[in-house]
């Protein structure tokens, strides 16, 4: 194999599709995924490749530095893209301890490792929400960054850890931050595949306030070619924004996924806000345009409605997942 790539939390919605996509992109890859399996990992998201040669599956926790010291002590890690996180807000709001440690201590443990290893490249997930709510205009990568919520927050610092390496070691770190993803396998306390799954039994979508916060919705295929341009040509200590810069209300999504699902518009339950709920987010995605040549190929009307269509055909999905307590937007 020409290049070894380490993918953690490759087994949760955005891993899975980036894993699939290396193996057909590449022939002569070879893939470490490192995923802890909580709640949200889920293997039966990399069903189709789990046979092939290039593929490896550990289970593993990067909040302990013995099983992240262990991998790269047994196997040459040429690259890695690190998804693993806690990613929902609502969680974090009533429980941050997870957060701190996952998306902090889980991240300094893998830097450690990774600057130990001299890998080629290290790229850093990260979010929009690192720079809260942005009522107007477009957040730039230099935007400084103003998190409102413990996961944002536990975000921002992870992002201001890697960075650190690249200053302090010179250590190949790059960071993207993206906008919403949907498309199939995406957990059920999204909004989306939460909303989808409600209207399969006639039960309401139950919508945050009066619905008006915006967010920018991205197809997670177009994710993964923005973060593959990322990984092979991503300037190091750098910062790139994915998205396709469509700015679209929780409302808007309601009715359009009713009306798509053929439901009445009287299943729209607008309930109490989140705390402190950031109203809108946004990026300006000028940059990996200009220097990657990246532009997403997967229209929000399209790509909604092949999602919805794919989790009307894959009921066996659905009995893989466990039931959310509270939807997400994001």
């Amino acid at each position: 194999m020409s290049k070894s790539i380490l993918v953690t939390g490759g087994a949760g919605f955005i891993g899975s599709h980036y894993i699939r996509y290396l193996l057909r992109q590449y022939p002569d890859i070879e893939i470490w995924n490192l995923d802890a399996l909580t709640y949200s990992g889920n293997l039966y998201n990399l069903k189709d490749v789990e046979k092939d040669e290039r593929y490896h599956f550990i289970h593993a926790n990067l909040c302990k530095q013995e099983d992240v010291s262990a991998l790269f002590e047994h196997q040459k890690i040429d690259e890695v893209v690190h998804f693993a996180a806690e990613s929902h807000v609502d969680r974090s709001i009533y429980g941050a301890t997870p957060f701190i440690e996952t998306n902090i201590k889980g991240t300094f443990h893998l830097l450690e490792a990774s600057l130990k290893a001299d890998v080629q490249k290290f790229v850093h997930v990260s979010t929009d929400e690192v720079y809260g709510s942005f009522p107007v205009g477009m957040a730039v990568e230099d935007t400084l960054l103003a998190p409102k919520n413990p996961y944002s927050a536990s975000k921002a610092s992870s992002d201001l850890l890697c960075l650190s390496y690249q200053h302090t070691y010179g250590m190949p770190v790059v960071i993207s931050r993206c906008t919403n993803n949907y498309g199939p396998n995406q957990y059920p306390e999204k909004l989306i595949p939460f909303s989808i799954k409600n209207l399969l039994c006639d039960k309401p979508i139950p919508i945050y306030g009066d619905g008006k916060q915006q967010r920018d919705w991205i197809h997670v295929y177009d994710h993964c070619r923005g973060l593959d341009l990322i990984r092979q040509g991503g300037r190091e200590g750098e910062i790139y924004h994915i998205g396709a810069e469509n700015t679209v209300t929780n409302f808007e999504i309601a009715l359009k996924l009713l009306e798509i699902m053929d439901k009445p518009n009287t299943l729209i339950d607008h309930v109490q806000d989140r705390l402190g709920h950031d109203v809108r987010y946004a990026l300006d995605t000028q940059k990996i345009r200009k220097e990657l040549q990246f532009q997403p190929s997967i229209s929000f009307a399209e790509g909604l409605k092949d999602t919805v269509y794919w989790y009307l055909e894959h009921e066996d999905w659905w009995d893989t997942v466990r039931n959310p307590y509270q939807v997400e937007e994001k």
